[in-house]
């Protein structure tokens, strides 16, 4: 099945991971200003100062600060977001590499504090609207269509130190005027535009970190309500100020089989499937909480009435189309003897023995984007783009400036094979926008050691290095796919 003529190619990033200019342009801070660098085995660490100067560090997975701590920068401590890979200043030169290798779509995201420093500020900051519009305008001059995320973790520390972030609703209307601010401000230039990044991510830490407290993992039910609020009340502006825009929501795709064929895991597979993917998705896309949220509610203690209050808002801002991150699958069972996927920092599932599986621990799947694409469109019926897809792995800069990465391209190929399988099976998809298709850090580790891009960026896990850019043999690899409308992948 040929792909499409206007076929969406591109590549995705996140300001967070890559933009960098941290505390330049007015820019205020984000909660990822906090934390430090780590490793595949160790968790990322947020740093803050108690009122007496004492200071100290809690645990990402948690975040937990102690009464009357406050976010702070610390001596002796590393922050890979703070630079990111710098595209801060080098966006004219980073776009300029994205038109050669021929994207039609680049995914980005605007960071929030760079247009309200704190989240509550009673003006835009005027320096963060003309970078991103200087940034839009030269994607237009190389015939790139922007899609933006308007919130991919990054949001302005103070909203989480003053105000307790997205567990209270109040945070619902900073967002919204943030969100229509920017909408009306880049009317003409960006057409394709995604809520949040990974809504789901709210509630994974039962999944992820299932020794937690009961309250914390209740706490993520009602912080992605208050986002799915937001996010509706935002595409229903959009529908009714900005009818042009295509407005999306974005998941983690958290794909699982059973183990076995034993009826309990099979049963274990779809409730987690629900839990995890489905209950989100199923809001942004039909506009109602399914019936099988009760049951949840039931489980983490939660009132009905806190979600259903708002029933009318939901309704109202449906999304236009489909979108999510793909990198592997993983396996779902009721044993607890058994290998499981992910290396050290994240646990994802029991470990599919039919999969190969990746330096970080993640296994590669296609058949599993094809098995999802699938899934998608008999669920839902929109056009789906795959906004985020790739191999993290470790690169080698060779002396001529040259970087052989023939892992990444047979991970890619075997994607886009999937793709293609996909669309021949009927599934409307529309683009296609692999994961830091420039190096960027990682969003789970800091590391820059776990490279996902195309463009190999100089800089190491402690920051040093020259942040020039280098093309690897994927870049020429995936040229050629894209000039060749996905026929050429050899």
């Amino acid at each position: 099945m040929p792909f499409p003529e206007n076929f969406l190619w591109g590549g995705a990033t996140a300001a967070n991971q890559y933009e960098g200019g941290w505390d330049e342009g007015g820019r205020g801070t984000a909660e990822t200003d906090f934390m430090t660098g780590a490793t595949a085995q160790t968790h990322r660490l947020v740093t803050y100062e108690m009122p007496d100067g004492s200071e100290g560090t809690c645990d990402q997975m948690s975040a937990v600060l102690p009464e009357g701590a406050r976010l702070a920068v610390l001596d002796g401590h590393y922050y890979p977001n703070h630079i990111g890979t710098d595209f801060f200043h080098r966006w004219k030169e980073d776009i300029a590499l994205f038109g050669e290798l021929g994207l039609k779509v680049f995914r980005m995201s605007i960071s929030w504090p760079r247009i309200f420093p704190n989240g509550d500020d009673a003006e835009p900051n005027q320096e963060g609207l003309d970078f991103y519009r200087k940034v839009f305008e030269e994607l237009r001059a190389h015939d790139i269509e922007p899609l933006v995320t308007i919130s991919h973790y990054d949001d302005p520390s103070h909203i989480k130190g003053a105000l307790g972030g997205w567990q209270n609703p109040a945070t619902i209307d900073l967002y919204v005027r943030y969100a229509t601010t920017i909408m009306d401000a880049y009317d003409g230039l960006v057409k394709y535009w995604l809520t949040f990044n990974e809504l789901n991510a709210s509630i994974l830490m039962s999944k992820f970190a299932p020794m937690l407290p009961k309250e914390v993992l209740a706490g993520g039910f009602r912080e992605l309500h208050h986002k799915l609020v937001a996010s509706a009340k935002v595409v229903a502006y959009a529908h009714e100020r900005h009818p042009g825009y295509k407005m999306g929501c974005m998941l983690a795709g958290m794909f699982q089989y059973p183990l076995t064929c034993d009826p309990a895991d099979v049963l274990a597979t779809q409730q987690s499937m629900q839990e995890y993917f489905w209950y989100t998705g199923d809001v942004q896309v039909r506009g109602a909480y399914p019936y099988y949220a009760r049951s949840i509610w039931d489980r983490y203690g939660l009132d009905p009435e806190f979600f259903e209050k708002d029933a009318a808002v939901l309704a109202s801002g449906k999304v236009d189309m489909f979108t999510y991150s793909y990198y592997s699958t993983t396996c779902e069972t009721t044993r607890e003897d058994v290998a499981r996927d992910g290396a050290g920092n994240l646990s994802l599932g029991a470990k599919n023995p039919y999969l190969k599986s990746s330096e970080w621990g993640w296994g590669c799947d296609p058949t599993g984007l094809r098995f999802s694409l699938n899934e998608l469109a008999g669920r839902y019926g929109l056009p789906i783009m795959v906004v985020e897809n790739g191999l993290g792995a470790i690169d080698t800069l060779e002396e001529d400036g040259s970087v052989h990465d023939p892992y990444r391209i047979d991970y890619l190929r075997q994607h886009v094979q999937a793709l293609d399988a996909a669309l021949g099976d009927g599934v409307p998809v529309i683009g296609y926008t692999p994961w830091g298709i420039i190096d960027v850090v990682s969003s789970s580790t800091g590391e820059m050691r776990k490279r996902y891009g195309v463009i190999y960026v100089d800089m190491d896990d402690e920051g040093k290095g020259t942040l020039d850019r280098y093309k690897k043999d994927s870049f020429t690899w995936y040229q050629r796919c894209i000039a060749s409308g996905g026929e050429d992948l050899g």
